[in-house]
């Protein structure tokens, strides 16, 4: 009776560590697409331009991405809870810097101490989600975590826009930076890594009875799986794939496309953050419903990824051609399926690349390949600000409708090379065995 209680506990508990790690990733996600909402706001109050917004922007993604083989080496050294629970701490601190700051500088030191912190929860929390959930329910687990992130991107979007028509968007960081201190609290206290650090079963030990059923991993050093996944050819369409998309996302969905709808289409902020809010709501539905097609219908990755990426390919031939005579209500429904082919679609891009190599670098070749989507958002954010900085800005201060087209020329281009790289990708979809990272 005693081990039956022991395994329903694992199975329970379980949950609430998925709750709080999520919740770090919402913020992930808030931080990641909030200076769309505010990058007008940002460049008036700061005096500056496009491109130093884009600067601003991009730097996140530097930090982010910078920090992604770190995160696999902390996560496996020091341990992904005391990983999540430090870097949260330099995030929540960077929050109320940021909202804080009364010169660009200091929005500067807030954004890299934002950028560094929330680089550390993605990682470490594939990692404990993978000691706490089977292999076969990773990719529907990975699809719920984006969808958490897409509640995050709405807090990003529609609320952050809410509170900054109706008070001041500082407030909003502030506030921000508040709740991550406290949400440190519960990390600490209620997260643990395995389930056999509060003395129970692993998984294990609960589906096959002992641990010798399944052998254990061979260990695998950080540079010889770092060069075993840069050596492996099926890796470099995924990673490439990953720069072109998540650059598209990022540049435009986390930063431009709040302006391009209110200087193009004449929006209201209201108006603007209630249109981006359907890049949530893209997350939130597609995310892990393409998980469960991926997992259960299709029984694919790559299908999945060449049908999103077509997609995203010819929405933004739509927007190219068409940059400024869509009806509101059609605005909607295209940042919504912007969002499910370009953001819900990376779970399935992550496992992926999980499932390319052995269990024992699973965490270095997904630390590895995630080096490249906000490698992708450091590029494309300060490269979109450039393109409007090129144009003059019209007599209200805003920027030309034309330079706008000039900026959906090149995403339209950068989309056709990410559906070339999904036909390269190699399908990794099999029946795995039950495994532990």
């Amino acid at each position: 009776m005693h081990e039956t209680q022991a395994k329903t506990k694992v199975l329970r508990y379980r949950w609430l560590i998925f709750a709080i790690l999520a919740l770090a990733y919402f913020f992930v996600y808030f931080h990641r697409l909030s200076l769309s909402v505010v990058a007008d706001a940002l460049v008036r109050e700061f005096d500056t331009s496009a491109s130093v917004m884009g600067l601003l922007g991009s730097v996140y993604f530097y930090c982010y991405a910078c920090m992604q083989l770190p995160a696999g080496l902390m996560a496996d050294s020091l341990g992904p809870r005391k990983t999540v629970t430090f870097f949260l701490l330099i995030a929540a601190a960077g929050s109320l810097v940021f909202g804080l700051a009364q010169s660009i500088t200091v929005a500067f030191v807030g954004r890299v101490l934002v950028g560094f912190g929330v680089s550390m929860v993605f990682i470490p929390t594939m990692k404990i989600l993978s000691q706490w959930f089977r292999a076969r329910e990773f990719a529907i687990m990975a699809g719920i975590l984006n969808a958490v992130g897409g509640v995050g991107a709405m807090a990003a979007t529609w609320i952050l826009a809410l509170i900054t028509a109706s008070f001041d968007w500082r407030i909003a960081f502030e506030i921000i930076g508040l709740l991550t201190f406290a949400l440190v609290a519960l990390v600490w206290l209620l997260v643990r890594d395995r389930p056999s650090d509060k003395g129970w079963p692993s998984l294990i030990e609960i589906d096959y009875g002992r641990r010798e059923t399944v052998a254990a991993p061979k260990t695998i050093g950080l540079w010889e799986g770092v060069c075993r996944v840069a050596t492996e050819k099926y890796f470099w369409p995924i990673a490439l794939w990953f720069f072109l998309d998540c650059g598209i996302f990022f540049g435009f969905g986390a930063l431009w496309g709040g302006p391009y709808l209110m200087d193009v289409y004449g929006l209201t902020r209201t108006e603007t953050g209630s249109i981006l809010s359907m890049i949530a709501w893209g997350m939130i539905i597609g995310s892990p419903l393409l998980g469960f097609l991926s997992e259960k219908i299709l029984r694919s990755r790559k299908k999945i990824i060449i049908f999103c990426t077509a997609i995203l390919t010819t929405e933004m031939v739509i927007l190219a051609l068409f940059p400024a005579s869509l009806p509101t209500p059609a605005l909607y429904l295209v940042f919504f399926v912007f969002s499910f082919s370009a953001s819900a679609i990376v779970a399935i891009g992550f496992t992926t690349t999980k499932e390319l190599f052995p269990v024992a670098i699973a965490g270095t070749s997904v630390g590895t390949v995630n080096l490249f989507p906000f490698l992708g958002g450091a590029v494309f954010m300060p490269l979109l600000g450039k393109i409007l900085d090129s144009y003059p800005q019209t007599t209200t201060g805003h920027y030309d409708p034309q330079a706008y087209s000039q900026l959906l020329y090149l995403l339209c281009g950068a989309a056709g090379l990410a559906l070339l790289c999904s036909f390269l990708m190699k399908e990794t979809y099999h029946h795995q065995q039950e495994e532990v990272v």
